[in-house]
């Protein structure tokens, strides 16, 4: 059994303009290891989205303390002129059998 954190990852702030359609508060959530949930009638734009996902299997388990990706929880779009900043949180767990899973 496994034992994985579901996270949040949330618009904080737009310092810049939003080109993409995107407001503060707009969210999407990663549960159940690998289930990507977006609320019913909005979306989330693909490049703020690639920019979060290599950072998410590592937010899914307990790190260190001392493990910078731990305590940093902002990542910014890669569109320099939204400056979209996205903050990922954990919200819940879920736990696996890892027979169940590749």
């Amino acid at each position: 059994m496994t034992e994985l954190y579901d996270l949040r990852v949330t618009v904080d702030r737009i310092e810049g303009r939003s080109v993409c359609g995107m407001a503060v508060g707009d969210y999407f959530e990663l549960v159940d290891s690998a289930h990507l949930r977006i609320p019913e009638g909005r979306h989330f734009c693909v490049y703020a989205l690639q920019a979060v996902l290599p950072l998410l299997p590592a937010k899914q388990r307990a790190l260190p303390s001392g493990d910078w990706l731990e305590r940093d929880t902002l990542v910014c779009c890669p569109d320099p002129e939204e400056r979209l900043i996205m903050r990922i949180d954990r919200i819940g767990t879920c736990r696996l059998n890892t027979e169940d899973v590749t």
